[in-house]
């Protein structure tokens, strides 16, 4: 049925296409007239009722079978009056169109030339041209504005706070947007088309109808043409005139948050200060001698009655608002020895230290209460189940709660009891990031934003757009507090994996593989020495989610060396396909590498002691590589890629924690932790000076 339903939809297109060459009788004139009425008030009415514009993502397409539609009844209609001879019937054209022209011309052909010339008017250099300009705008700023909001959604993807599903849904609908918006600004062109030639017709059947009707000997020709030319235009006109209204109705749904009939009752019923106000002078007007005393009364008093009455309902709304979570609460009594005696064996729960606990102030309470409509819980939720499904590690609850310590702004992140990041946000406004070549400048105060250190500013919600379209990534204040609480629970992970969970992971692949961990748990590998790996993968990034192909690499390591160090570099070259993905983009792996002289030297440099082996460096090596790594980190920033360092195995492990000291986002990676279908990009080699490459001399013994 429905294949049938699009089938016709299709032929109905070709029809009208068919309406400019077949003469069609009075009677059906008449219908299709009215049809044509009736779907342009449908459509108006439609646009008037949404609340975005994608819901109502046809119109562009209908208003082009709309204005044929109309094109096409058009010549029929002309062909109807200009064919008319005085034999075949009163009046030209039909019935419809005959009463149309008699009704607004009222017997006066001067004063319904003019009324109707007044409404074409209006209609093509008011509504048409405006409607075709905000449509314009409005393409403009929603393509303007596509980096931006991709960008928007690239971060929120990255800190958690959506999934792939999501990205993807909120990335088609940007696209839709832009399609939308750029067909609509197309469009707005045909409707202006049809403004114009709706004008040249009504120009042809009036000059046409008075030479032919001339010529034929009709009986009053200068009437007859006027009336039937008019009721031609009108009935032409009046659709055309809700289809351009309704076309800029659609094209300013952006800033609407609901349907227009509920934003403009609800906007206007909280403003009721400003209809009494309106009220009280216009009866002050009508009591002025002069005035049209009696209209001007019954308006202001009407508003004033209004305006008062709205205000009482807005007063009684927020009263009651006010008053229910509002709770008398009688004072405690007296503590009584029994009770401290009491407390004093529960003195040892105050000693509880959470794993991650985030403090803030007053004012950032509506973000995380739900009873207040805060979002801060769930995307919690959201980021833990990511992060698990990205890691293979359930970080634990995070205990949230106010403190009047701090700031009304401020929050703070706790790791273990210890303050280990710090932040401060404006509610009221939004945190745009500023990209490195803006194309303007917006106003604001400037920051820096407490995730990852981008300069930014804090501005007003009317400057969101404007900045997003100079090329700013514009952020609400929830996902800048969620992404920095996201961020800080991903550098301190490693922190979070104590024995307990470790213990829970073993049992989880006891499920699956039980006799892989009878074997290694802990007959051949230990609880600790297993939390110690583990924790060495997840301070560098390394998902642990494979726990069985981490178990059965550490068993074999184990049988040679107890180093395990050495047992966790094995055990990353077990992991390349997992470090590749993490890693590469795009089959491609932009890297930094290590001259061979600077591997040798550091080779050299590395000691052994009871504790295990140690990397010993120079301060002069020390300090060339570092100073050299510095500006190969501004190629990693301007390009936006995680700054990669790639060496042998050897020294990997010891490097990487020598750098992390003056570069806690670098990662180290070792050759063979990269598989073979990987593109490797060299940014640059660390290299030494020339005169630093010959061999250091010893001193001769004394």
């Amino acid at each position: 049925m429905r294949r049938i339903f699009q089938n016709s939809i299709a032929l109905l297109v070709v029809i009208i296409v068919l309406f400019l060459i077949i003469p069609l009788p009075s009677w059906l004139l008449d219908i299709l007239i009215i049809t044509n009425i009736s779907l342009s008030i449908v459509i108006l009415m439609i646009t008037m009722t949404i609340s975005e514009a994608l819901e109502f993502s046809i119109f562009p397409s209908l208003l082009l079978i709309t204005t044929l539609f109309r094109l096409g009844l058009n010549v029929s209609t002309t062909r109807a009056i200009l064919g008319f001879d005085g034999t075949g019937g009163s009046s030209p054209g039909t019935a419809v169109i005959q009463t149309f022209g008699e009704m607004i011309t009222g017997g006066n052909i001067v004063l319904g030339v003019i009324i109707f010339l007044i409404i074409v008017l209006v209609q093509f250099i008011v509504i048409t041209k405006g409607a075709e300009r905000v449509a314009e705008v409005a393409a403009r700023f929603t393509l303007d504005a596509m980096p931006g909001k991709q960008m928007a959604i690239d971060a929120d993807l990255s800190s958690g706070l959506i999934d792939e599903q999501g990205a993807k849904l909120r990335r088609a609908k940007i696209q839709k947007e832009a399609d939308f918006y750029g067909a609509m600004d197309g469009a707005t062109k045909i409707v202006k088309g049809d403004a114009i030639m709706s004008l040249i017709i009504t120009a042809i059947n009036l000059i046409g109808g008075l030479i032919l009707g001339s010529l034929a000997g009709v009986e009053n020709v200068w009437e007859v043409y006027s009336i039937a030319t008019i009721g031609d235009g009108l009935v032409s006109q009046l659709p055309a005139l809700m289809i351009s209204t309704a076309t800029g109705m659609i094209v300013t749904r952006s800033v609407s948050d609901g349907s227009l009939n509920a934003d403009v009752i609800n906007q206007f019923a909280h403003q009721p200060r400003a209809i009494l106000t309106a009220g009280i002078v216009l009866a002050l007007l009508g009591l002025i001698p002069g005035t049209p005393t009696v209209p001007l009364l019954i308006v202001g008093v009407g508003l004033s009655v209004g305006g008062f009455w709205m205000s009482r309902q807005l007063e009684h709304e927020e009263e009651a608002a006010a008053a229910a979570p509002v709770e008398e609460e009688a004072p405690p009594p007296p503590p009584s020895e029994t009770d401290f005696y009491k407390d004093i064996n529960n003195v040892y729960t105050l000693l509880t230290v959470d794993p991650i606990e985030m403090e803030f102030g007053y004012s950032l309470i509506p973000l995380v209460d739900e009873n207040s409509g805060g979002k801060l819980i769930s995307r919690i939720i959201i980021f833990r189940r990511q992060y698990a499904q990205d890691m293979g590690f359930v970080i634990p609850s995070v205990r949230l709660h106010d403190s009047s310590a701090l700031g009304t702004n401020q929050y703070v992140v706790k790791i273990r009891g210890e303050e280990v990041a710090r932040g401060e946000i404006l509610v009221d406004y939004y945190l745009a990031l500023e990209p490195a070549k803006p194309m303007g400048e917006i106003d604001g105060i400037e920051t820096v934003e407490p995730a990852y250190g981008i300069p930014s500013r804090w501005i007003l919600p009317e400057n969101k757009e404007m900045a997003e379209i100079y090329g700013y990534t514009v952020i609400d204040p929830l996902s800048v507090m969620q992404t920095h609480l996201s961020e800080v629970i991903r550098r301190h992970a490693y922190e979070l994996l104590g024995r307990s969970e470790v213990i829970q992971l073993v049992e989880n692949l006891k499920r699956t593989s039980p006799e892989l961990v009878e074997e290694a748990v802990p007959n051949i590998l230990s609880y600790a020495n297993l939390e110690r790996i583990l924790r060495n993968l997840l301070r560098e990034g390394i998902p642990i989610r494979d726990l069985g192909t981490i178990l059965e690499t550490a068993v074999d390591a184990l049988l040679t060396t107890k180093d395990l160090d050495l047992v966790t570099e094995n055990i990353r070259a077990a992991l390349s396909r997992t470090i590749t993905r993490r890693f590469c983009e795009h089959g491609q792996l932009r890297v930094v590498t290590l001259d061979a002289e600077v591997e040798k030297r550091v080779i050299g440099s590395l000691s052994k002691n009871e504790q295990g082996i140690y990397l010993a460096m120079g301060p002069d090596l020390m300090q060339q590589i570092i100073s050299q790594l510095s500006e190969f980190m501004k190629k990693f920033n301007d390009l936006g890629q995680t700054p990669i360092v790639l060496t042998s195995q050897v020294i990997r492990i010891y490097l990487s924690r020598m750098l992390s000291q003056f570069y806690p986002g670098l990662y180290v990676l070792s050759f063979n932790e990269i598989t073979s279908d990987v593109q490797i990009q060299s940014l640059g080699n660390i290299a030494l000076p020339h005169d630093s490459r010959a061999p250091e001399r010893r001193a001769a013994p004394v």
